[in-house]
């Protein structure tokens, strides 16, 4: 299995920085201008990849007053059947290939999440370059032959799965030959507390499925969890995005503002570049202060022929004398001719 894959022009995985992803999800409020505003903003704020729910709400439930299709969570959510909120939360599929023109323009693509058979039918229409699984579609083994069968790259979120539920979820993709695949940590909670993310989830990710790229999709408010999941190892972050909060929708209260994203983007560049590679040699900005350590320097005039001591051999800086290290071997030598006080030693002054 492939340790990096690409998206378009994006590659993702391991030696590249990390892919992020903007979900705009219902924040357009169903409104097509606005759809576009959040596009343009999503790739000025730093998004590599925007994505936009492809689904109807026939394809998603059944119209039904029945209690179970009742939505009782959420307070931006409740009060509504499944079908109204979903009516309410699409994107109109005539919208795809605009706001996909929209967002090549910034070299950025456009993806669609997928919910359904259909909706995966559309994506191939719209060449769509890789299939993105919902934490709820999670467990929908059908639905995951469909999504693997594409061979295109497959993302897939992991919230409220099982060690065993999402065992089965990679299985069933590899076996029908899904060959590229990320795993994104996700608690679907929203918004989710911090105390509920646990991240270090990511390394357990990692450790159950090595071969497969680590991610996180997250619906808190933090612009640090970004950071902290790539610095865990994380190789695609997703967050929801909205121009305000205060517009209101059903995803309003876990979307991140623009300036909040551009600052999470930021800081995920830096601690990219702060963790560099393993190499404990020191770096080439470190070598000029190399200078400063302490080594061996005579603290008092000595004369030729005079025993070294703890009174007159001491460490101190700059590190112009013998390394430290070797102060043992000295101390009882003698010195081989006369030493002003404030010479670094070395071995020429000491008598063989």
């Amino acid at each position: 299995m492939a340790k990096e894959f690409k998206i378009k022009n994006k590659t993702v995985g391991e030696g590249h920085p990390a892919l992020i992803i903007a979900e705009l999800s219902a924040n357009h409020n169903g409104d097509f201008e606005k759809a576009k505003t959040l596009v343009i903003a999503a790739c000025e704020a730093g998004a590599d990849i925007v994505k936009i729910q492809t689904y109807t709400p026939n394809t998603m439930t059944l119209d039904s007053n029945k209690d179970p299709f009742q939505v009782k969570v959420n307070d931006a959510w409740k009060n509504r059947t499944l079908h109204q909120l979903y009516q309410i939360a699409q994107t109109p599929w005539e919208w795809h290939a605009e706001l996909e023109k929209t967002a090549w323009q910034y070299e950025v693509p456009l993806i669609g999440t997928p919910y359904d058979a259909t909706s995966i039918d559309f994506l191939e229409k719209m060449n769509c370059p890789c299939v993105k699984i919902a934490s709820f579609e999670a467990t929908d083994v059908l639905f995951l032959q469909k999504a693997a069968q594409t061979r295109k790259p497959v993302i897939i979120s992991r919230g409220m799965t099982t060690f065993e539920e999402l065992s089965q979820a990679i299985t069933v993709l590899k076996e029908n030959n899904a060959k590229d695949i990320a795993i994104l940590h996700c608690v679907s909670a929203y918004p989710t507390k911090p105390e509920d993310l646990n991240l270090l989830n990511i390394l357990e990710i990692k450790k159950h499925f090595p071969e497969h790229i680590v991610g996180l999709s997250d619906h808190s408010l933090l612009t640090s969890s970004g950071p902290a999941a790539v610095a865990l190892g994380a190789k695609v972050i997703e967050r929801h995005f909205i121009m305000n909060r205060t517009d209101g929708g059903p995803d309003a209260a876990f979307s991140l503002e623009p300036q909040e994203f551009a600052k999470m983007v930021k800081e995920i560049r830096e601690v990219e570049k702060a963790l560099g590679k393993p190499d404990l040699s020191p770096t080439e900005s470190e070598k000029e202060n190399i200078v400063f350590r302490r080594s061996l320097w005579v603290i008092k005039d000595v004369k030729k022929g005079e025993v070294f001591s703890k009174e007159n051999v001491a460490s101190f800086r700059p590190a112009n004398g013998l390394e430290v290290k070797y102060f043992s071997r000295i101390i009882g030598k003698k010195a081989a001719k006369d030493i002003e006080k404030a010479t670094p030693l070395n071995w020429d002054l000491i008598d063989a």
